[in-house]
């Protein structure tokens, strides 16, 4: 007797069609106009298995960006720090523009009114992507790019929240020079305030 499909099961290849379908559509008209039956069309998964697999068109798209961002918003560790940080906030703006079809940008708008999401979203990317942040700013401490008393909290507060202000009001982005100059003076306020 034939065993009945497992529902929790999933294909590879389906899956990754529905994330790729789901990241390529958003791009092409932002996540305003992204719907579920979008990405069935575009994927070949049908309609019933993508809710089988998601709950959402959220689910579906914050799963594709953790995947984009896992292999993209890294936090490298070359020995210089501001390189660094610098090349992790590059990959960060990356996946936030352009902003009006970005998909990191529709799900951080979308979490804004949906709470499931936004605990999704903090849960399954924000607060990983903290720990790696963390875990190269002790590194720095170790070697002496940071006072030992740094707080780890203030400082990705201050490196990444200029790039959610300027997203949230539509400033532009800052230049890879822009950008160097704001890591070099947060890293330069942190060694002041440690020498007080």
């Amino acid at each position: 007797m034939a065993k009945a499909p497992d529902p929790t099961r999933r294909s590879e290849s389906a899956r990754q069609a529905v994330l790729q379908a789901a990241l390529a559509l958003c791009e092409e008209s932002g996540y305003p106009r992204l719907t579920i039956e979008g990405i069935a069309s575009r994927s070949g998964v049908s309609k019933k298995t993508i809710y089988r697999w998601w709950p959402s068109k959220g689910a579906v798209l914050l799963e594709a960006v953790i995947e984009r961002a896992a292999s993209t918003a890294n936090h490298p560790d070359t020995g210089h720090l501001v390189d660094d940080v610098l090349t992790q906030l590059k990959a960060v703006i990356a996946l936030l523009t352009p902003h009006q079809t970005s998909a990191t940008t529709g799900l951080i708008a979308e979490s804004l009114r949906d709470d499931d999401l936004a605990a999704d979203l903090r849960e399954q990317l924000i607060i990983p992507n903290i720990v790696l942040f963390d875990d190269r700013m002790r590194l720095a401490k170790s070697r002496g790019e940071l006072p030992e008393g740094t707080d780890l909290r203030l400082l990705n507060d201050l490196l990444h929240g200029t790039l959610y202000h300027r997203l949230v009001f539509h400033l532009g982005m800052p230049s890879d020079d822009e950008l160097r100059e704001r890591i070099e003076v947060v890293i330069a306020g942190v060694n002041a305030r440690a020498q007080r």
